[in-house]
């Protein structure tokens, strides 16, 4: 007689490939509750780890399901290390009735208590809807497989209320999600990879590790293009930074693209690389890049994770569109989040920052540890072209259009002189030290290494 094939949607199967060794033990004896609670180890690292259970019910959770969740809680939380939740899950059991909702908002109350004091990660490998789709949400990190779905209510309820015809994986799948909702910061091409993901995710997060300075370095200015008005792609600039052949993740990778960041390692130790992307919209910062950015930060300064800020920025993105989509309410969010945040956080400006930009991508006004300049970036209100277009434009205007454009150079080289640029940046405390691009990492590694780590006393709201 054939043995019978473990459905692939059993929670045990799916906690086993995610655990070292496929090995856990039952915090609490398993059910047909739709839930169950494992503690494992995940790269040498204890952890607590819950999942739906998609073979009963679609995973729909009810009063007994979210006790196992909130007792997951307890244990995490006692034992100071980090939580997985597993998400397949049809929201409330309907058969439990109200009681469900009220137990639902125990297990959202649970995740908030834990914020910012324990690592929260989710992987969601189907759908999940309703109360089920808040459960990620309110996590620091979500990874989404191809076949995870995430929505407040399916296509059956979306269609009977406004008439939209449109299906789960257009309507909370991985095209929804990456460049448009910002809520899954990893879009995980198999679900294997979402799995890989949560467990270098969950290195990370575990286990800090220790600086050392004495990192080897690289000359770094064959990352960044010689004219400040070259795009380039920065991540390579920012993997050359980390250390090679340790976990690094880039999180939120589709949205927002202008701003990047990773969690990676240096000198052995975790941390966070924030950094303008020039490639794409000239790496300014718009409304979307201050909350990601922002988002990033507190998540960091939550855990003591110190931060790395690569500024090449021109400004922040103008027009009606911006304005009304929040860019200043929402840039508020980084500004705040700098200035609050107690982790060390260098700076290193390589080719260009200006206007409030400047301020906004962790300055030393803001409480930067330190910051950094390669010797050819340039700190500014604005380009020297632009600046001269502003402040000379009645002289412009009165030129013949031949002779506008070399005016406007030998004003701004004039204006350069007279604005400082870096040099007066230094001169006046913005811009601590100007280093060579072949001696950045070990200036990078050696400030880290050196300030006290704290971590910030706050929860991780979902901003």
């Amino acid at each position: 007689m054939p043995t019978p094939q473990l459905d692939p949607r059993d929670p045990e199967s799916r906690i086993a490939r995610l655990v070292d060794g496929g090995k856990f033990e039952f915090l609490i004896p398993r059910t047909d509750c739709g839930m169950v609670a494992v503690t494992g180890d995940i790269k040498g690292n204890k952890v607590i780890v819950f999942a739906s259970d998609a073979t009963i019910k679609s995973g729909a959770l009810g009063v007994e399901g979210s006790k196992v969740i909130v007792s997951a809680y307890k244990a995490a939380m006692s034992a100071q290390v980090p939580i997985i939740g597993i998400w397949h899950s049809g929201g409330a059991r309907l058969s439990d009735g109200v009681a469900s909702l009220d137990a639902f908002g125990e297990v959202f109350q649970s995740m908030i208590s834990a914020s910012g004091r324990i690592p929260q990660l989710s992987l969601v490998l189907g759908p999940t809807a309703g109360g089920g789709a808040y459960g990620p949400a309110l996590t620091d990190i979500v990874v989404l497989s191809p076949e995870g779905r995430i929505f407040v209510t399916g296509p059956d309820v979306v269609k009977s209320v406004t008439g939209e015809d449109i299906d789960m994986a257009l309507l909370g799948g991985p095209e929804a999600h990456r460049k448009n909702s910002g809520l899954a910061h990893i879009i995980a091409p198999t679900e294997q990879a979402a799995v890989d993901d949560v467990r270098d995710l969950t290195a990370l997060f575990a286990n800090h590790g220790v600086m050392n300075p004495d990192v080897t370095d690289i000359d770094l200015s064959v990352f960044v293009p010689q004219s400040r008005v070259r795009t380039y792609e920065v991540h390579p600039l920012v993997y050359a930074i980390l250390d090679k052949e340790t976990e690094h993740i880039e999180l939120l990778s589709m949205w927002a693209p202008n701003m990047t960041t990773i969690i990676g390692r240096l000198g052995g130790a975790t941390v966070g690389v924030l950094a303008n992307n020039p490639a794409h919209i000239a790496g300014v910062l718009d409304a979307a890049a201050g909350e990601k950015a922002a988002r990033f930060v507190r998540t960091c300064d939550a855990f003591g994770i110190p931060l790395i800020v690569i500024a090449d920025v021109q400004g922040f993105l103008p027009g009606a569109g911006q304005e009304w989509e929040g860019a200043v309410r929402r840039g508020a969010k980084l500004l705040h989040a700098f200035g609050e945040a107690v982790v060390p956080r260098v700076t290193l400006i390589t080719r260009r920052a200006y206007g409030g930009a400047f301020i906004a991508m962790n300055s030393k006004a803001l409480g930067a540890t330190r910051v950094f300049a390669w010797p050819e970036a340039e700190v500014s209100v604005m380009g020297a072209v632009a600046a001269v277009r502003v402040l000379h434009r009645r002289i412009l205007a009165d030129l013949p259009a031949e002779q506008r454009e070399s005016m406007e150079l030998e004003l701004a080289a004039e204006h350069e002189k007279i604005s400082g640029g870096v040099t007066r940046a230094v001169e006046i405390g913005a811009v601590d030290e100007i280093i060579e691009p072949s001696l950045t990492r070990s200036a990078l590694a050696k400030i880290i290494a050196e300030t006290p780590h704290r971590r910030g006393a706050h929860g991780n709201i979902p901003l």
